[in-house]
């Protein structure tokens, strides 16, 4: 834990202090490993260094927060189109649902219109 803040110079031990120390060397690992985004202000501290730990700590958790509903809007999409797709393949698999008379009548003018011979 680093004793003085790297701000403003405050002499009392407070974990913010490490904090900031890693956020001043644009370090966010290890203001994380450090307890950024639990972390509470010096009460000794300035008005800025409790203002910049309280953003950083806040846009941590705004960016987390955004990558977890990215994440569960793409979970979200790969289910919608497996399920699209498995009732596709499902739809061509079945039967059609014309009579056989309906469905060779169907099948001719498909050929026809094609310029193919029916089968």
């Amino acid at each position: 834990m680093t004793a003085t803040c790297p701000l403003c110079r405050c002499i009392e031990a407070h974990p913010a202090h490490a904090i900031l120390a890693a956020l001043r060397e644009d370090d966010l690992d290890a203001a994380i490993e450090r307890g950024l985004l639990d972390a509470q202000p010096c009460p000794g501290c300035s008005e800025r260094c409790s203002t910049s730990l309280i953003e950083a700590r806040d846009q941590r958790r705004r960016a987390l927060a955004a990558r977890e509903r990215f994440r569960a809007r793409e979970t979200r999409l790969a289910r919608r189109a497996a399920e699209r797709d498995a009732a596709r393949s499902d739809a061509a698999r079945q039967p059609s649902s014309l009579p056989p008379a309906a469905a060779a009548a169907l099948a001719r003018a498909k050929a026809k219109a094609t310029g193919r011979p029916p089968r």
